[in-house]
């Protein structure tokens, strides 16, 4: 398959699982919405220890996915496990997703595209494979 067609085979798989950027790339217009039982639990100006319901995708370090310097977030550090990136809340604030990752704990270090707002939040992960694979997840984040 030319290099061309397997670069739009995985936009497709992307897009069609819900990954967060590929669908803007690819024109989508709107986010995909935060399920409404969740939007009362969505906080404007989360402080600590704070628990918000959230939806949690996953992004890898492709240019298709971020910018054309993929392993530079937008806070200017270097991706490592443990960034996410959110839009609602300030670089530097900690996170915990108990629900999937127990007590690990998360930096924002990134933002996601301008469109995605509160609740929304995206983890870096090494590997395409791995962000398509982690598929979007609607569950509760603790603010550190």
């Amino acid at each position: 398959m030319p290099e061309m067609n397997k670069r739009l085979v995985l936009v497709a798989i992307l897009v069609l699982i819900g990954t967060t950027k590929i669908g803007i790339i690819q024109g989508a217009t709107d986010p995909p919405a935060v399920k409404p039982e969740y939007q009362s639990a969505l906080l404007a100006d989360a402080t600590p220890s704070d628990i918000v319901q959230a939806r949690i995708t996953a992004y890898a370090s492709v240019p298709e996915e971020t910018s054309d310097h993929p392993f530079i977030t937008a806070s200017g550090i270097h991706v490592h496990d443990g960034t996410i990136a959110a839009n609602w809340l300030p670089f530097g604030t900690k996170v915990k997703i108990p629900a999937i990752f127990g007590d690990k704990i998360f930096t924002v270090e990134d933002h996601m595209n301008h469109i995605y707002d509160k609740g929304c939040v995206d983890i870096w992960m090494p590997s395409v494979t791995g962000a398509v694979d982690f598929g979007v997840k609607y569950t509760n984040i603790e603010i550190l």
